[in-house]
């Protein structure tokens, strides 16, 4: 009789045992796909960092060509005149400017 006993006993410490190192697991692997430093915050960290790297990208190709406006306008007398000519409708002496309006299409 005592030997079902204590075998039960161990029974039940094995299981408890299990359970606990089963539950253990269990905690460690939603720690490591949901944590602070865990996969799924890796993953959008990842996704915002190339969302702001696109930005940075963005603005430097827009800001080298403001550069090149800039030079042009510092530089170059025709786009000047260019822009004065189509951006304030400026004209030179004795020329006409003509607004040309479209017709609307009816389809």
């Amino acid at each position: 009789m005592k030997r079902k006993i204590s075998s039960s006993k161990i029974q039940l410490q094995k299981q408890i045992i299990r359970g606990i190192l089963v539950i253990g697991a269990l905690a460690l692997v939603i720690i490591f796909l949901f944590g602070n430093h865990g996969l799924y915050q890796l993953y959008t960290l990842k996704k915002e960092r190339d969302k702001i790297q696109q930005n940075i990208n963005m603005l430097r190709e827009e800001k080298m060509a403001l550069e090149d406006e800039k030079v042009k306008l510092q530089t170059d007398y025709k786009h000047i005149e260019e822009l004065a000519r189509e951006k304030y409708r400026m004209s030179k002496k004795g020329e006409r400017v003509f607004k040309v309006i479209e017709k609307e299409s009816n389809n």
